[in-house]
């Protein structure tokens, strides 16, 4: 597994059926819910909104909207105040807590044993357990884009994706989105739930 990257990202108008635009959405999810982002990031995002009026480019251009009155400092603070703060965070940002109530349990053994299994690992550079939603998000951009056939295949996302993120992915959007400190992540929130609905549609079509 790769690590998140901390640079700004690439933002043009995304055509979401292109699998390009998927890999950089989650690398986008990824690198948000991985930790605060920069100014140049929320200037990046701003300055890219889409074209139509499907409900992923409304929910996008509302996240370029509210990231063209960021401020990063103000952005970190209120990360720090929902994932991070003083002892237990306000939210839980891993998949063993939505599936079974606690930290480090069945949930990350089961996705450590897939992840062998696609042979990926890890980053020592990454802090964060393996169901982090920011790990998850990037083994999901690394499968799209990876030149193995076999991790690439629609099959191993499909089963990735609805083992490992659809399970969980949409509650914990719920409640980013409920927290009454939520701003700028109730925003990415809302954008992250609707495009794992559509990747659950698309992949259930498939």
């Amino acid at each position: 597994m790769t690590s998140v990257s901390t640079q700004a990202l690439r933002f043009e108008a995304p055509d979401y059926g292109e699998e390009i635009a998927r890999a950089e959405l989650y690398a986008l999810l990824a690198r948000l819910f991985y930790g605060p982002p920069a100014q140049d990031l929320l200037d990046a995002i701003a300055q890219a909104p889409s074209s139509g009026d499907g409900v992923l480019q409304r929910t996008w251009n509302d996240l370029a909207a509210t990231c063209g009155e960021a401020q990063a400092e103000k952005v970190r603070d209120e990360y720090e105040s929902l994932f991070i703060g003083v002892g237990k965070p306000e939210i839980m940002l891993y998949a063993s807590f939505y599936l079974s109530g606690f930290l480090m349990e069945k949930p990350l053994a089961a996705l450590r044993s897939d992840l062998d299994a696609l042979r990926l690992q890890r980053s020592d550079s990454m802090p964060e357990s393996e169901d982090h939603i920011a790990a998850v998000c990037d083994v999901m951009r690394y499968l799209i884009l990876s030149e193995d056939a076999e991790q690439s295949s629609l099959d191993t996302q499909k089963r990735f994706f609805g083992t490992h993120l659809q399970p969980w992915a949409g509650e914990m959007c719920d409640v980013i989105m409920q927290h009454p400190q939520a701003v700028f992540y109730s925003e990415v929130a809302r954008l992250a739930k609707h495009f794992f609905e559509v990747e659950t549609q698309a992949f259930d079509m498939a």
